[in-house]
């Protein structure tokens, strides 16, 4: 399962970094996961200071 970032993202970068397929990308007020590269593996989430990348 995908993972997605919620609104509680404070735009820190610190996913993208994190992520080891890339797949996460700048949005409008958040960052945001390309679903359909996701690998579900929790990078984002381990390495996001608040917690904001949860599995959709």
């Amino acid at each position: 399962m995908a993972y997605q970032i919620t609104d509680d993202c404070i735009s820190c970068g610190a996913c993208v970094e994190g992520c080891p397929v890339s797949c996460i990308s700048e949005g409008g007020s958040k960052y945001v996961i390309d679903e359909g590269e996701c690998i579900s593996c929790g990078a984002c989430a381990d390495v996001c200071p608040v917690g904001a990348p949860v599995q959709a």
